[in-house]
Order: structure tokens, then sequence, then C-alpha cells
């Protein structure tokens, strides 16, 4: 539980990688977080397991099939009065490439050096620590 008492909202995402470059999402207008940049993904259902969770997130949002591969960070972030319990994965699309999303207004693929430069939702700003200081 939260210091509010209430449990944390279980979130995963997904990390698409191109070479030196991952898949950076910006909120839409329309959406909670507007405008913030993250990776794509969503809840976790209850008795759904995260990688199956990820997996029909990335469907829904991105209409892609993904193979989950490593968790990159675990991490719970408070976000005004409720604790996020996000897990970023590293994903593989089998050479396919998001081109539209359901929840994002632009799609952008950045260098690992230059993700620190975009405005990223506090729950992502781990995974995006970890990416910068990853080895390739």
């Amino acid at each position: 539980m939260s210091s509010t008492g209430k449990p944390p909202l279980i979130v995963v995402a997904g990390i698409f990688l191109r070479g030196d470059e991952v898949l950076a999402c910006r909120r839409a207008p329309n959406k909670t977080a507007a405008g913030l940049w993250e990776f794509p993904g969503g809840k976790v259902e209850l008795g759904e397991a995260p990688e199956d969770a990820l997996v029909r997130e990335i469907l829904e949002e991105l209409k892609i099939r993904v193979l989950v591969l490593e968790l990159i960070d675990r991490s719970v972030t408070r976000v005004n009065d409720m604790a996020i319990d996000l897990s970023c994965y590293l994903i593989d699309a089998n050479g396919a490439e998001p081109i539209d999303s359901t929840d994002h207004d632009l799609l952008r693929w950045v260098r690992r050096a230059d993700l620190a430069a975009l405005d990223w939702a506090s729950p992502d700003l781990p995974a995006v620590a970890a990416l910068i200081s990853r080895s390739t």
C-alpha cells in the first residue's frame, strides 16, 4: 500500500530499440499527462502476468505484436496521490515499426544519448536513465 492507503497502480511499458535509437511516444492532448513523453504500454489487469499485459497493450495502442524480452527497470514513482509501479521491458516487434498510436500524437526515434532532452513522464525517468547508461 502507498502512504495514501491506495495500492500502487501496476503498469508495464515496452522499449523498442533500433540500433542506438529508442522509440519515444508523446501523450496526446486528450490523455492524462498530455504532452509528456513515455514508453508505450498500460495497466496490468487483475490476474494478468505483466508480460501478457504488455503484449496486449502494445497490440491495442500500436497495432503491433511483440515479444517481451528483458526487464530494463522496475520502479515505483509517486504522481500526485498515486503510486505508479512501472516495469519497463525491452520488446521485439520482429522488424515491424509502429507508425500510429491510439494514445500518442507523436512517435519519434531518439538516440539514447538524446533521451534526456525530452520532457518525460516521471514514472519513465528511471528507465530513461537505465537506457542512457546502458552500453550497446
